[in-house]
């Protein structure tokens, strides 16, 4: 399936749905919800509650996931906020401040 990409040098400041995938490289104010995979690639920031399947974050997310699969935060992702996932991985070099909900 198609990848909805948020560039660099865009920033949306708003609700986003969408049936695809997302990636984001710029920045994202307000609500993200992919009914597919969401990832924030290293520069990418997002603030605002992210919902989707799984989800590979690099950048910077100051708000909630909740994914129906995983969540890896990969090295140099910052993440603030509450993680409710299948499973979760952070990696070495990766920040996070919140609480994780193991939805089993």
């Amino acid at each position: 399936m198609a990848s909805t990409v948020i560039g660099s040098g865009i920033t949306v400041d708003g609700d986003i749905t969408t049936d695809e995938d997302v990636v984001v490289q710029g920045t994202v104010r307000g609500r993200l919800t992919a009914r597919d995979g969401v990832t924030v690639e290293s520069g990418g920031i997002v603030e605002a509650d992210i919902t989707g399947g799984a989800m590979n974050i690099a950048g910077a997310v100051t708000g909630n996931l909740s994914s129906s699969d995983r969540v890896d935060l990969q090295h140099g992702a910052k993440v603030v906020g509450n993680v409710k996932a299948t499973r979760i991985t952070i990696a070495d070099g990766a920040q996070f401040k919140g609480n994780v909900d193991m939805d089993l």
